[in-house]
């Protein structure tokens, strides 16, 4: 697990509300507290929609929503003149995603093996926050996918010219 400080919230608001840089993500969880809180939970139902409907196959075959299909509804409540109080979201790696990111780096592990691989956003006293984190089924000493992710992540900040420190 690592955690990172955003240098410049502007640009990282613009990047993850406006663009569609996190939208691989799904959304587990997020919670904004402007005037009053909203909390979405991510979970999807796939009897909401029709087959031929955009977005169907990843919410038919994922137990969360993606990001991209929850981000306008996020963007409406934290948009205006005024920053919002505080915000938490939690993503993580769709099944596909995963299995591609254990065969890339060559893992013992299986995505059976693995509940989710977190990255998390939280927003308060003017600081933004990211911390990673993998969460296994079992018990394991080995740390190097918890690594790998950290290095992962660091990467996808890098690529998008996202300004961070680390934090200790």
């Amino acid at each position: 697990m690592i955690a990172l400080k955003i240098d410049n919230i502007k640009e990282f608001m613009h990047l993850l509300l406006l663009s569609e840089t996190f939208d691989h993500f799904l959304l587990s969880e997020a919670s904004i507290t402007t005037f009053a809180t909203m909390i979405l939970d991510g979970h999807s139902y796939a009897d909401f929609f029709s087959p031929e409907d955009e977005g169907y196959e990843m919410i038919a075959e994922e137990s969360y929503a993606p990001f991209a299909l929850l981000r306008p509804c996020c963007l409406d409540f934290i948009k205006g003149k005024r920053t919002p109080v505080s915000f938490k979201f939690v993503f993580l790696l769709s099944k596909v995603n995963q299995e591609k990111t254990l065969a890339s780096l060559h893992s013992s592990f299986a995505t059976e093996d693995i509940s989710g691989m977190y990255l998390n956003l939280k927003y308060q006293t003017g600081e933004i926050i990211c911390t990673t984190g993998i969460s296994y089924r079992n018990f394991s000493m080995d740390k190097s996918l918890d690594q790998a992710w950290d290095d992962m992540v660091i990467r996808f900040f890098k690529n998008h010219k996202i300004l961070f420190e680390t934090l200790t």
